[in-house]
């Protein structure tokens, strides 16, 4: 019985498996539509990121964008995604002042990445009291893992590697590895 079904349902698996790479085009032509043109045919996407305020982004070549992003630009923010780079499932960027993503940046699942935190003031609410912000730069190569969080004017070296689940509050020399929360290095650790 299972070796019929099987046979009886294989063609429609087939033409549903196509439809993944109409799915692919149409989400391409959605996020380009609502970039103004600018989005090189080059790049993949899974599925249509959400796009929120100015929607000042600018991105590369060959990017892999899966599904469920969030892009968010605020005031003069401004998101630049170089060349190469792949943006895991669930990822957020949100930019007041500027996020750089520099070529073959690889950014896991559910990563969260904010260049404002609100500001705090006696007395206040903190949902009024406006954003302070500092750029975040991440270089060519690096690797950030699954649920890292990366907070305001922190720059990520070269080939820097970040754990899983990290907050980085610190800039992070190139080539190091870091972890935890705040993050610290490992390197020595992860030679042995």
């Amino acid at each position: 019985m299972k070796k019929l079904l099987l046979f009886l349902l294989s063609p429609i698996a087939h033409l549903i498996n196509g439809l993944d790479a109409w799915d692919r085009l149409w989400s391409h032509a959605r996020l380009r539509a609502a970039l103004g043109g600018r989005l090189d045919s080059s790049v993949v996407v899974l599925g249509v990121p959400e796009l929120h305020g100015t929607k000042n982004l600018w991105m590369g070549g060959d990017i892999f964008l899966y599904r469920e992003l969030y892009f968010e630009t605020q005031d003069h923010g401004r998101i630049e995604i170089g060349n190469n780079v792949v943006l895991s499932r669930g990822v957020h960027i949100v930019s007041y002042d500027s996020v750089i993503l520099e070529e073959g940046v690889m950014v896991g699942e559910y990563t969260s990445i904010r260049d404002a935190n609100h500001r705090r003031i006696q007395g206040s609410s903190v949902r009024d009291t406006g954003h302070v912000a500092k750029p975040i730069h991440i270089r060519k190569g690096a690797w950030i893992g699954r649920g890292v969080a990366i907070l305001p004017g922190v720059t990520i070296g070269e080939g820097a590697i970040v754990g899983a689940n990290a907050v980085v509050s610190r800039d992070v020399q190139a080539g190091d590895v870091v972890a935890g929360v705040p993050v610290r290095s490992i390197r020595a650790q992860s030679t042995q």
